[in-house]
């Protein structure tokens, strides 16, 4: 038998199933905050791993199509920390090779061909989000807390042992989520990231 699912709220929700599921006592929000227990400090990171992860795959509530990047007065287009994935549609011009590089502390596109920072104008993209763990839908965040407590149970000593999460406590949690994002999506074949990439042909951004 599994431990209780998680309820849709906030990190300290997420951190202290996560916390069940080794055998240690739930914590608060000041502890939480404080990063005073070593046990808490993993569990939220296990959970900020496990979250950007899964979003970092796109999802229907975390994927936009034909989002506009408009050059800056230097013809630079950057970008915020929080895309974890992005696509050129076609409709943008097909001598356009680019991809994302990190510079002056910030993410920008870069041409390739051209070997430049600079565009001359306005270029549309399919864009995966990272979005906090507060905002996810309930059957994401289901999902994402039971795999980052098999994850804590996988690298806590002992922890193995114990009463908690299984595969297939994460398998079920992962078939609500895809059932939810089929009844919220309306997918076709064509929504498919893979094959709307291949058939708008555009290039892919890394």
């Amino acid at each position: 038998m599994s431990t209780s699912q998680p309820v849709r709220g906030s990190h300290l929700t997420a951190v202290n199933t996560m916390l069940s599921a080794i055998g240690e006592m739930a914590t608060t929000q000041a502890i939480l905050d404080a990063g005073s227990s070593a046990d808490v400090v993993m569990a939220k990171q296990i959970l900020d791993e496990v979250n950007k992860e899964v979003q970092g795959q796109g999802w229907h509530f975390n994927t936009e199509y034909e989002v506009e990047f408009t050059p800056a007065g230097d013809k630079h287009i950057v970008l915020g920390t929080n895309i974890a994935r992005i696509d050129l549609e076609a409709v943008n011009s097909s001598g356009l090779d680019v991809i994302v590089k990190w510079t002056s502390a910030e993410y920008r596109l870069y041409d390739k061909k051209e070997r430049t920072y600079e565009f001359d104008s306005t270029v549309k993209a399919t864009v995966v989000y990272f979005y906090d763990f507060i905002g996810l839908p309930h059957a994401a965040q289901q999902y994402i807390t039971i795999k980052a407590s098999r994850v804590l149970q996988d690298r806590t000593v002992g922890a193995q042992t114990l009463h908690a999460y299984s595969m297939n406590d994460e398998f079920r949690a992962l078939a609500d989520l895809r059932d939810w994002e089929g009844e919220t999506a309306d997918h076709s074949i064509f929504d498919s990231y893979s094959t709307y990439r291949t058939i708008k042909r555009g290039p892919v951004i890394t």
